[in-house]
């Protein structure tokens, strides 16, 4: 069972991203704040649950939740403004979506950009110590696979449905073969200097 939060005081919500490291698509963020009497065994790090168990807990996070949102930050403006930016841009929108405003935000991870006046920890590892970033991180992470299945559709031959955008070697392969396309990450180089580009529009 993880902390079910940091302080007893101040209303606070866990803060947290899915995509960073991806070659393609969006990096998605969620916040989301818990209430006090909130506890359920399950909430974990999204990367130390299946496929099934988030998307099983995603409904439950949503419904208990006091508040919650989920933003977005496209793969151009990733290569305009870098994904460390785009990440912490992404957790802002998502912040300014809440409908209950918290005194004080978790971050998962060791940097942020501090958001309007309301303070802020980061925390390393916060996904798995704290149930709010955990559940922020199940809420990003299945918005964005949700997200990316839909990008499959129109670019079939990188399997986004298994890989979700990361690097895999089938996804390398791929890249190989088609060149790269509009959602992938121009400033990631993702193919070699030998390889003829063609990219898809």
């Amino acid at each position: 069972m993880l902390n079910p939060f940091y302080q007893g005081e101040l209303t606070e919500a866990g803060c947290d991203e899915a995509g960073r490291g991806c070659f393609a698509g969006p990096v998605f963020a969620a916040a989301v704040i818990l209430p006090k009497n909130f506890s359920n065994p399950l909430v974990n790090d999204s990367k130390q649950l299946s496929e099934k168990e988030r998307n099983k807990l995603r409904p439950l996070i949503e419904e208990e939740a006091l508040s919650f949102a989920v933003a977005s930050v496209d793969n151009d403006e990733i290569d305009s403004i870098n994904i460390l930016r785009a990440s912490f841009k992404a957790m802002h929108l998502a912040i300014d979506q809440l409908k209950q405003k918290p005194k004080l935000l978790l971050i998962d991870g060791n940097r942020f950009i501090r958001y309007k006046r309301v303070p802020h920890r980061c925390i390393i590892k916060g996904d798995g110590i704290y149930a709010s970033i955990a559940a922020a991180s199940i809420l990003a992470k299945t918005y964005r696979d949700e997200f990316m299945l839909r990008l499959h559709g129109e670019f079939p031959h990188y399997a986004w449905n298994t890989n979700k955008g990361y690097g895999t070697a089938e996804h390398r392969k791929a890249i190989e073969h088609y060149g790269i396309c509009k959602y992938h990450r121009k400033s990631w180089h993702l193919y070699s200097k030998q390889s003829v580009l063609f990219v898809h529009r």
